[in-house]
């Protein structure tokens, strides 16, 4: 069993790195990556509780690039997290993503649905990213929507009252710095992002993967991706996605990654 895209606390996810340890442990994974959003917080205490259950554990993250006015997630794998050039970009992103944040608190505040902002940014210690989930999370506290499934549909989505776009790197340079820092970048969930006209140009600036097995791909989608990885000489990931929240009925392991996928990978990280 492999997996290789959960989250966790030091992001957007539910579960402690413990947590995710014993999760992943008892689904019998044995190959995972801690994919958090801007951050590699997590990795060290996952891979060393990992190594103590007999887990492989790759270096891993999901960085927000942005094309055109939209997010699109890059997962890197096997890179070196001390990196000095990607320890200063990861710095950027994690400064990009408090500005935004108290931007859509603001427009919330105007909106006349308030949130204590203050006390999301003091529930998220340094070095962990912060996000709309948080925000979400805070709606919910303050009851002013039943859910964070509806915080993002009636303010936080793309298109919402509280929307505040992103600024940040296109995925030619995240796919630069992540191969630079000795790893490999493969672009997130292609099926969610809505960026299939972009494709072709992404493998033409570097892109050397792209993760076909998600929970949120169905089998055609699925296929289409698999398809164009093959056609174009990329290697393929997949995992599922795990946040540990409630409201979202996945767990480790939910997407099934075949052996061959982490064989290609394992080989091309040698």
């Amino acid at each position: 069993m492999i997996d290789l895209h959960l989250h966790t606390t030091a992001s957007d996810g539910r579960s402690t790195p413990a947590e995710l340890v014993d999760a992943v442990a008892a689904a019998d994974i044995r190959v995972m990556a801690v994919t958090d959003h801007d951050t590699v917080a997590a990795y060290e205490e996952v891979a060393a509780l990992g190594a103590a259950r007999g887990l492989t554990v790759l270096t891993g993250i999901e960085i927000t690039a942005v094309e055109e006015g939209r997010d699109v997630h890059v997962l890197g794998y096997g890179f070196d997290a001390e990196y000095p050039e990607l320890q200063v970009f990861l710095t950027s992103q994690m400064a990009a993503r408090r500005e935004r944040t108290y931007q859509i608190g603001a427009r919330l505040a105007q909106l006349g649905v308030p949130i204590d902002v203050d006390a999301v940014m003091d529930g998220v210690p340094a070095g962990r990213s912060v996000g709309r989930p948080h925000i979400a999370r805070a709606l919910v506290a303050a009851g002013h929507v039943r859910s964070m499934a509806e915080a993002f549909d009636r303010w936080l989505a793309g298109g919402c009252p509280a929307f505040v776009p992103r600024e940040g790197a296109p995925v030619r340079d995240v796919v630069a710095v992540v191969s630079r820092a000795g790893g490999l970048a493969a672009l997130a969930h292609p099926g969610k992002a809505g960026i299939d006209a972009r494709l072709r140009a992404f493998v033409e600036d570097g892109l050397p993967a792209i993760e076909v097995f998600h929970p949120d791909h169905s089998p055609s989608v699925r296929d289409r991706y698999r398809q164009f990885a093959e056609e174009h000489g990329l290697l393929m990931t997949g995992g599922s996605d795990y946040h540990g929240d409630p409201e979202q009925a996945r767990m480790p392991g939910c997407s099934r990654v075949p052996d061959a996928v982490w064989t290609a990978l394992r080989a091309r990280l040698r």
